[in-house]
């Protein structure tokens, strides 16, 4: 690859701090290492070394978008600061080419005491837009923020939503080659962060973005690939999708595992044991009480023109899933989507009513089991989902060892854009906010969808009747 084609090379990149225990430690660390050097006593340190990160190495090519995701502490922003200029790398490199716009953290770069209009010159200037330019720009900055008159004020009296609104407007008036956003987004209004996810998605099609949140939908969303940092070094590079996953994944097992519980993590069915498993029973078809509203008026018109939105659905494989991870006190055995008979059906449509059948097998006793899905795009994006929790909360269900369940949900198939979709699913105990995920399957069950009528959003919802009236009539 072309240096032409990089926008950011980070290689072996590493950030060291020195940590004192007392105040009088970095006095003695100035004098005491020196005399003893002199005395050839060396090696006498005052201090702990923290590496903040370490050994740190990835690219960026120009127009990708890229998320970092981890913890608190995990090294995330002290890199994004290294990348910027701020914090200069104690070992390693980094080449940046092309000018950088970054919202760091809070009102990083605004000096407190200046009003907002004197910080939009500084930060402008900082940037190298010249005077001249950043006059001309200064009242689409304005209606950027929308602040108001708050933009004659000093700064420190801005709430944090107004600091990120001057930050992002200026920032968005830089005419950079590469964004990086480092959870800015997180304190503002819904109105002003949908401005702001309109402008990162049009900044998209020309520039280089790195986006940092721990909101793993919007990096799921927004980004091609995705970098999970753990303590300083990077776990794993990869696409969104699969790298979020995992650290979700990861990151339960770690909270369980503060409660004393056990949470395996698997990258495959295969390393599962699955394989061989046959508990499946065949499944009770649901009641029949079809709904009023069971058909889209158009269908009968949509039919006739072939724009049918057809399902088709795959059959689950436990040995061809996705990741998987859980405590293991239940195995998850079979999924199926039947159709609203009752069928296992391979063809369904957009708009009718499906159960979602998910069968597990208890290896222990069970108590509280509680059954989830998402349904997810092929970008990773849940649709929309939900659990049995609240139907069992006041009279929880159990199950003995060796004991099979089955949750059903019943709803009506939503009309989907072309294209491919999954189904997770998951077997916890506990509560709705407290649990342990036992088993979780990723992609479980996956169907396409085609002939869509749909030509913008995530999904369509069956119409009970469009008409258009005279007003007054």
């Amino acid at each position: 690859m072309s240096s032409e084609d990089l926008t950011i090379s980070v290689d072996s990149l590493g950030k060291k701090y020195y940590i004192y225990a007392k105040p009088a430690d970095r006095l003695k660390q100035m004098i005491f290492p020196r005399v003893g050097g002199l005395l050839g006593k060396h090696g006498l340190a005052y201090y702990e070394e923290f590496w903040a990160l370490r050994n740190v190495s990835f690219n960026v090519k120009r127009g990708e978008t890229v998320g970092i995701i981890g913890r608190n502490g995990s090294g995330k922003s002290t890199l994004l600061q290294m990348i910027c200029g701020t914090l200069h790398p104690s070992e390693g490199s980094i080449k940046n080419h092309g000018r950088i716009a970054a919202l760091l953290e809070l009102g990083a770069g605004f000096n407190p005491e200046f009003t907002g209009e004197e910080n939009v010159y500084l930060s402008g200037l900082l940037y190298g837009i010249p005077e001249a330019e950043l006059r001309k720009r200064f009242n689409s900055i304005l209606a950027f923020a929308d602040i108001g008159d708050f933009i004659r004020q000093p700064v420190k009296t801005y709430s944090s939503g107004m600091y990120v609104r001057l930050a992002f407007a200026i920032a968005a008036h830089v005419d950079a080659d590469t964004l990086v956003i480092d959870e800015a987004l997180s304190v503002g209004d819904v109105r002003f962060t949908q401005k702001c996810m309109r402008f990162m998605r049009d900044f998209q099609k020309r520039g280089t973005l790195l986006f940092v949140s721990h909101d793993t939908t919007a990096v799921t969303n927004l980004c091609d690939r995705a970098i999970w940092l753990d303590q300083g070094r990077m776990i794993v590079d990869g696409p969104t999708r699969n790298v979020v996953e995992q650290y979700l994944a990861e990151q339960h097992a770690a909270d369980r595992s503060i409660t004393g519980e056990s949470v395996a993590v698997r990258s495959g069915a295969q390393a599962s044991g699955s394989k061989g498993i046959s508990t499946r029973t065949s499944f009770k078809r649901p009641t029949l009480d079809v709904p009023v509203d069971v058909v889209d008026a158009r269908m009968p018109i949509l039919q006739d023109g072939g724009t049918r939105n057809r399902v088709e659905v795959f059959e689950f494989d436990p040995d061809a899933t996705g990741s998987e991870f859980g405590a293991g006190a239940a195995k998850i055995t079979d999924v199926r989507l039947l159709d609203f008979r009752g069928e296992a059906s391979r063809l369904l449509t957009g708009g009718e009513v499906v159960t979602l059948a998910i069968e597990a097998s208890s290896s222990q006793l069970l108590e509280a089991p509680i059954f989830g899905f998402y349904i997810k795009d092929r970008l990773g994006q849940r649709l929309f989902g939900d659990n049995t929790y609240l139907t069992y909360r006041e009279q929880p269900m159990s199950a003995v060892a060796g004991e099979c369940l089955r949750a059903m949900f019943k709803f009506r198939m939503p009309i989907l854009p072309a294209g491919d979709y999954s189904v997770d699913v998951a077997l916890a105990t506990g509560s709705q906010d407290d649990h342990t995920q036992q088993h979780w399957i990723h992609d479980a069950l996956t169907f396409k969808a085609s002939d869509s009528t749909m030509r913008h959003g995530l999904v369509g919802v069956p119409m009970h009747s469009i008409e258009i009236q005279r007003a007054g009539a």
